[in-house]
């Protein structure tokens, strides 16, 4: 392992990885181009728009790691929200109000630093309804997400306090309902159960770092969300084994070259040997580290090995309609 990555992992700002696809639609398969209108994702029933396709190191032009699920024309849900998401949340047209829950599944920098800037979005979205955000628990090295959102945001020791209502009972922002997800515990935990969309989350390991997946149901269609996990993710395995999501989105971090921190990131192999376990439809590649993206084909044939399904590679802004 990198010397850089090492002290990354001491400090505990180690950012996991990030992949590399190239989507927009069901053409995705056949090589087309992303729609040039960054907007139009909404227009379909339900879809996954991936806002930020990258990793911890600004090497090109990828946002951090963050999605947004549209359903009927709504950004129902954003998944993580990392550096430069705040640009492409606008160039995509989202609205803080459509949001039923922010998920987070981890609190590495490249998956949430840009909620700060969203946050402040918020404030002058208008929105009166209180607004779920869900994340790990937290560790020795890290806050859980309440100790997160109350050193951004708390009312006397927030870095921009001046957005603390969002944590009282002022009425000037909406209320935010945070959860910590306990991520020791084993097996999947609700956090959202309405009528057409049902989230659950489920622990992952990811060396230290106290790191969460998610289960996503919508209209009859699921897609999960593996975030930053190691091979030893053995309960993300087996609770979620035949699940057949019609969506599985998954780092593309790591090769299968020796010295790959794989105490962080599930290598290629693994990846498609998961894909196969949960018997996925169709398997999404987002934050891309350069160090896959630069032999991208040995890292899909080795994917290949154990997974015969499509496997596209996001782009920021790329969407993929279900």
């Amino acid at each position: 392992m990198a010397l850089l990555e090492k002290s990354h992992i001491i400090f505990g700002t180690i950012i996991s990885a990030s992949l590399l696809l190239v989507s927009c639609s069901n053409s995705q398969a056949t090589g087309e181009a992303p729609s040039e209108d960054p907007t139009a994702c909404r227009d379909n029933p339900i879809a996954l728009q991936v806002l930020g396709s990258g990793g911890p190191i600004a090497d090109d032009h990828r946002a951090g790691a963050s999605n947004v699920l549209w359903i009927d024309g709504k950004a129902r849900l954003l998944i993580d929200a990392g550096g430069g998401a705040f640009v492409r949340y606008g160039e995509a047209g989202v609205d803080f109000n459509d949001h039923d829950a922010i998920l987070l599944t981890h609190l590495h920098g490249d998956h949430v630093s840009g909620l700060p800037a969203l946050l402040n979005n918020g404030a002058f979205a208008a929105r009166t309804e209180a607004l779920t955000i869900a994340g790990p628990s937290g560790s020795a090295q890290f806050p859980s997400t309440t100790a997160y959102l109350d050193a951004l945001i708390g009312k006397d020791d927030g870095a921009l306090r001046y957005l603390h209502p969002y944590l009282s009972e002022d009425t000037a922002l909406p209320r935010l309902s945070v959860q910590n997800i306990d991520a020791k515990k084993t097996g999947l935990q609700s956090i959202l159960d309405q009528d057409d969309l049902t989230v659950d989350a489920i622990a992952v390991h990811h060396l230290d770092v106290p790191a969460l997946a998610y289960v996503i149901r919508a209209k009859d269609k699921t897609l999960i969300f593996s975030g930053d996990q190691s091979f030893l993710s053995e309960d993300f395995v087996e609770t979620l084994s035949n699940t057949k999501p019609d969506l599985l989105i998954m780092h593309n971090a790591i090769t299968m070259a020796d010295g790959q921190p794989r105490g962080l990131h599930r290598d290629p192999q693994s990846l498609g040997a998961t894909a196969a376990a949960l018997d996925a439809q169709t398997l999404l590649l987002t934050h891309h580290m350069q160090r896959a993206v630069k032999v991208q084909n040995d890292v899909n044939a080795a994917i290949a090995e154990n997974f015969s399904g499509p496997i596209l590679m996001a782009d920021d802004l790329s969407c993929h309609p279900l």
